[in-house]
């Protein structure tokens, strides 16, 4: 061996970590996309990570879903950490119970239109690059909304007042947060697990986006559809390993960034509201490019609904996070998607 090379292996052997870290080289990504069954993954995750990055950064990569690996809440996270994955795409109230401060991100009634949504996403992406990187050591590439997040229910109902009552399936605690100042119960399960739940009658209804629930077949266990948008967008945030992003050169970061930002994010953001009404035509009868329509029956939303819905938020919702957050972190959402809505928490 050639004295620079024992140097060398002298040097990592006494200083592991920093020398691992320096010499690392990224050849693979191994990447954890969302759920398979849905449109975000099929059409965006996949083909960006599977033929565009390979192409375009001239790094392998290998993947699989959430549905596949199995892991439920926060800890998919983790396992980056551990260095099982480089990348993982996930639902952020699925890791809300690990990241107290993300909840602000996606809150019931907050917004109900796609373009009010996107601004308060800008608005409090700085906070929520620093949250994750706090709590889980990862940095943000993207941030999804799934369609609106609507009421299917097994059960009749007409409006808000009938889900006094009943067992209703939440993403999160806010969305729980939020049905039980209806006088519901708010269950927290995973989006996998609902089909069969309402089947079997552990819970009475669900929320989830539209086109979600029909093609992960909500509708086949379901006979209404309230599309009230009560429990906010789902986003789903993209995050890498920070010692995976560290790894790669700042060219390759910035032309990941560059890529995601034009060819993951700006496609899955513009056809959200289109997939928000798409789901409700295929779930109704009505025309359904994605499949055969389903008859479930659409209740009416009425002004004094929506109304509702934003002042529960108020009454309810915001003081329970201020009850879970610093005051710091209350006062960045008034600073920033609580400007562009136009709410404060007290």
């Amino acid at each position: 061996m050639k004295l620079g090379k024992k140097l060398t292996a002298l040097v990592c052997a006494g200083f592991l970590f920093s020398c691992s870290s320096v010499m690392a080289q990224t050849d693979e990504l191994r990447v954890v996309g969302s759920w398979n069954s849905l449109t975000l993954f099929k059409n965006f995750e996949k083909p960006f990570w599977t033929e565009t990055v390979p192409k375009e950064l001239g790094i392998k990569t290998s993947m699989t879903s959430l549905g596949q690996v199995n892991l439920k809440g926060p800890a998919v996270v983790r396992q980056m950490s551990m260095g099982v994955f480089d990348v993982v795409h996930t639902v952020a109230d699925y890791i809300v119970s690990d990241s107290p401060d993300l909840a602000g991100l996606d809150l019931p009634g907050v917004t109900t239109d796609i373009e009010t949504a996107k601004k308060t996403v800008e608005a409090y992406r700085p906070a929520l690059e620093k949250y994750l990187e706090k709590d889980f050591d990862v940095k943000l590439l993207s941030v999804i909304p799934y369609p609106a997040q609507v009421l299917f229910c097994r059960v009749p109902i007409g409006g808000l007042d009938d889900l006094k009552g009943k067992k209703v399936r939440a993403s999160g605690w806010t969305t729980s947060e939020f049905v039980s100042a209806l006088g519901a119960t708010g269950v927290t399960m995973s989006f996998s697990e609902v089909p069969q739940s309402l089947q079997r009658g552990v819970v009475d209804c669900g929320i989830t986006g539209s086109l979600s629930g029909y093609s992960a077949g909500w509708g086949e266990v379901s006979k209404y559809i309230y599309p009230l948008p009560v429990g906010g967008w789902d986003y789903v945030v993209g995050m890498m390993s920070m010692k995976t992003w560290n790894s790669l050169s700042k060219e390759q970061q910035d032309k990941l960034q560059t890529l995601v930002h034009d060819q993951l994010e700006e496609p899955g953001w513009a056809v959200t509201a289109k997939e928000t009404q798409e789901g409700i035509d295929c779930l109704t009868g009505k025309t359904c490019s994605q499949g055969d329509p389903q008859n479930l029956i659409e209740v009416a939303v009425t002004d004094e609904a929506k109304a509702r819905v934003k002042q529960v938020l108020v009454d309810n919702v915001l003081p329970a996070l201020a009850e879970k957050v610093s005051p710091g972190t209350i006062a960045t959402w008034n600073e920033t998607i609580g400007k562009v809505v136009g709410i404060q928490a007290k």
